[in-house]
Formats: C-alpha cells, sequence, structure tokens
C-alpha cells in the first residue's frame, strides 16, 4: 500500500539522500491526518450550529459533570486561551443562550458559567456526530491496531504536556 507521502519521500530521497528521511514519513502523513480531521471536526460542529471554539468551551463544561459549570480561571485551563479571548467567548455564546453566569457561592466577587440546557444538547449532539466521523476515519485500522497507534501518540506527546 502507498501513498503521497512515499512519493514525496522518494523525491526527496532523489534530491537529498545525505539526509534521514524517517521523520517525514511520520509527520507529513500526520499533518495530512490533521487536515482531514480538522473537516470532520468543522462538518460536525456545522450540522449542531456551533463553531469548534464554542465546542471547545462547551466541551470543557459538559465534561466538568454536573451542573456543568466552571470558573473563568478553569476554563482557561481548560481550553488554552487568554482570559480576554475567554471574556470574549463566555458572552458570545451567553448570547446564544448556549452558557450563563452565575455568582460562585464561595467567592462573593466570582462568577461561574454554567451550561444551559440548550448549551448541553449541542456539545452532546455536536460530540456525537465528531465520534462518528472519528470512528469512520479509523475504519481501516482494527481496534487493536487503534490502540497501538493511540499509545504510540501518547508517547510522542507526553513530553509537551504540563
Amino acid at each position: 500500500m502507498r501513498d503521497e507521502v512515499d512519493e514525496l519521500i522518494e523525491a526527496w530521497a532523489r534530491e537529498r539522500n545525505d539526509l534521514d528521511l524517517g521523520p517525514v514519513s511520520v509527520f507529513s502523513r500526520i499533518s495530512r491526518l490533521a487536515h482531514h480531521v480538522d473537516r470532520a471536526r468543522r462538518d460536525a460542529f456545522t450540522t449542531h450550529d456551533i463553531e469548534s471554539w464554542e465546542f471547545d468551551v462547551l466541551a470543557a463544561l459538559r465534561r466538568a459533570g454536573e451542573p456543568y459549570e466552571l470558573s473563568p480561571g478553569r476554563l482557561l485551563r481548560e481550553t488554552l486561551v487568554t482570559s480576554g479571548t475567554m471574556t470574549n467567548r463566555v458572552d458570545r455564546l451567553a448570547t446564544r443562550g448556549l452558557v450563563e453566569r452565575h455568582p460562585d457561592p464561595s467567592d462573593r466577587r466570582g462568577v461561574l458559567v454554567r451550561l444551559t440546557p440548550e448549551g448541553k444538547d449541542a456539545v452532546d449532539g455536536a460530540f456525537a456526530a465528531l465520534l462518528d466521523a472519528e470512528r469512520e476515519l479509523l475504519t481501516g485500522l482494527s481496534e487493536s491496531d487503534q490502540a497501538d497507534l493511540a499509545g504510540l501518540l501518547r508517547r510522542l506527546l507526553v513530553p509537551f504536556a504540563g
């Protein structure tokens, strides 16, 4: 089985046979796969009338468990954006009725961002659609191959954690 990356590597090997092209065989495929994953995400989210950034915030709240609320600071850590960006995102989601702000009972100056029932429905639908799309992308791999691949990718990502 051959793909376009094999052709790319052969061309580079012909032009630069002095280089070890091993990393190209891995990362060019990851890059191409990321393009397909991004498209699947966009399609799944568009079907449920949300954007990727909206999904990130709504998913963080949904994963928090009932009552599906987090402090803005916790949302920052979960979504890796700046506080100004998060404020803007929460404002936009609140305007759409997908989240609401509530006073933090443990901090009189603080607020909590809570998922509304509409937000919960949107994120649940988008997540189910995303899983279907991702499952489709993995159809060429057995469950064992998928587990092996996940383990290998984890080993690549662990040094970047934290």
